[in-house]
């Protein structure tokens, strides 16, 4: 077997391993749905009555939409990425190590498998842009299932870093809410890119996350969302910094990966 065969093995079951394990939980599913929904809900109303973006009519529950959907991408991520830590302490990983693919198919693999089962859990949550005020024919969907795929990978490839360093569930968790949950806050999901201290303006421009916010605001709004509403840049300058964004992570993980066995 060619090496690149004994990689696309590995990657494909990695992730159709994942996948088998999400449907196999539909209790994950339910789960994944009521947060965002009751985060969105709560916090969108709360905010409703006293959030204003000179220019726009864009109300708080309709801005603070994108950035729910990529919250659910980092949720999912998060704990997608648990099962790196339980594949290892069960053997399963130590079997795959010791196979013909590579460090980097491994990663790829479970990367891929933890990213679609993000997108599925984006997709149902999805169902509900019309109560945002979004209108399914009006938004750029190659656009928005690019973004989202990209940034999935992303943070399920830092997820895989952080889990594969530490080896612990405890302090993986740990980490992440002290990680990725500060840069999704500072990305402009939950305050519009304008406005802040200039402290905080520059932490959301050398936020990665905060581009992959902006390219799927501008895809909700059909390819250019309002401008206040967003990073100064364009879509699609958003979009590639989110593809570097993933390339890095993915980099990065495969570099832990072969530096701590």
């Amino acid at each position: 077997m060619s090496d690149l065969a004994a990689d696309w093995n590995t990657i494909e079951v990695l992730w159709r391993r994942d996948l088998m394990r999400f449907w196999r939980q539909p209790s994950r599913l339910v789960g994944a749905l009521g947060q965002p929904i009751i985060f969105w809900g709560v916090i969108g109303s709360g905010m409703a009555q006293s959030f204003v973006l000179e220019g726009t009519d864009v109300g708080y529950l309709q801005y603070f939409y994108p950035g729910v959907v990529m919250m659910v991408a980092l949720f999912a991520s998060i704990f997608a990425s648990v099962s790196v830590i339980e594949d290892r302490h069960q053997g399963f990983l130590q079997a795959v190590l010791v196979g013909p693919g590579s460090r980097a198919a491994l990663v790829l693999g479970k990367c891929m498998g933890s990213a679609n089962v993000a997108l599925a859990q984006i997709g149902a949550f999805l169902l509900l842009c019309k109560y945002a005020g979004f209108q399914p024919g009006t938004i750029h969907w190659p656009m928005l299932v690019a973004t989202l795929l990209l940034a999935s990978v992303a943070l399920c490839a830092l997820g895989f870093a952080v889990a594969w360093f530490l080896d612990n569930v405890q302090a993986y968790h740990a980490i992440q809410m002290t990680l990725l949950v500060p840069l999704w806050v500072v990305s402009g999901a939950m305050f519009p890119p304008g406005g802040q201290s200039p402290g905080f303006a520059l932490a959301m421009k050398l936020n990665p996350i905060a581009y992959a916010v902006t390219a799927a605001r501008h895809a909700f709004y059909g390819g250019e969302a309002p401008a206040s509403t967003v990073l100064p840049v364009s879509a699609m300058v958003a979009l590639w910094v989110t593809f570097f964004f993933a390339v890095g992570s993915v980099a990065l993980a495969t570099w832990v990966c072969q530096r701590k066995a």
